[in-house]
């Protein structure tokens, strides 16, 4: 199989990404703070099934950093187009699921099936610990030295502990958050939002829907799977038990068997 590595000139900006495999489009969509390369331990394998698209959304890995307002919903359709996928599966990880929601709403008939893995929620009501811990991060950046310093700090946030824990996957890790440390610097007003909160309109999802959590991972999180699972029409949670928030990445065999479980079962 041959691997492209390349950009899309899209909506003012390049975005990176890579594709393998033929067949089915397949869009994995990476966590912030992070990159595409969060998903190498599936990048591969489900190439062996699928045409296999990862991309670095606007301001992490090697693509653009924003320069002016953007959205970065549209921002994957421009994607999609550019690479001629008019339908795909789209697996999301935390800010990455909530892209993968607001597409699908937004996109319904571009998208065969939705997977969702410990997922973010526009417009869902974090609690106060929830946004005290994740806005001393934020406010602690004020230059690049602060965002490194910060991006420290996030790694040792009770999302990424469990992940931590685990040499193999800590190392990784690490490498790709710290080497991610302009995505803290990013101008958050340049980012457009959706006209309504996606959590509003969960009930218009009629695609196939698997909600993926670990056990380990922050109770906001496992409130957003419970929202997600009972107003998503059909929609199927399996908790993968001894991982945290970053799931693919911590317990990969298991990870990979449950989606592909899933997918070959809409064949």
């Amino acid at each position: 199989m041959k691997k492209v590595n390349s950009f899309a000139e899209i909506n003012g900006g390049k975005i990176y990404y890579e594709m393998l495999g033929e067949g089915q489009p397949l869009v994995f969509i990476n966590g912030g703070n992070m990159d595409c390369r969060m998903w190498d331990d599936q990048f591969e394998e489900f190439a062996q099934y699928y045409r296999v698209i990862r991309y670095d959304f606007r301001g992490s890995g090697k693509s653009e950093m924003p320069k002016k307002p953007f959205y970065i919903i549209n921002d994957l359709y421009e994607l999609l187009k550019f690479l001629d996928v008019d339908k795909a599966y789209i697996v999301g990880l935390s800010l990455g699921g909530s892209i993968a929601i607001q597409f699908t709403i937004e996109h319904p008939d571009m998208v065969d099936a939705l997977v969702l893995v410990g997922s973010g929620l526009i417009g869902f009501k974090w609690s106060e610990e929830h946004n005290r811990r994740i806005m001393k991060i934020f406010m602690s950046v004020k230059d690049e030295k602060s965002a490194l310093n910060a991006m420290e700090e996030w790694l040792r946030d009770p999302y990424m502990a469990p992940a931590m824990e685990k040499p193999n996957v800590a190392r990784k890790l690490r490498k790709i958050c710290l080497e991610n440390y302009r995505a803290l610097l990013i101008d958050r007003t340049l980012g457009s939002q959706p006209n309504e909160p996606s959590i509003l309109r969960l009930s218009e999802i009629a695609t196939p829907t698997l909600v993926i959590i670990g056990d380990q991972d922050v109770p906001d999180i496992h409130a957003v799977g419970d929202v997600l699972e009972k107003n998503i029409r059909g929609a199927k949670k399996i908790v993968i038990k001894g991982a945290g928030h970053i799931v693919n990445m911590e317990k990969p065999k298991e990870f990979n068997q449950t989606v592909l479980n899933f997918l070959e079962k809409l064949k």
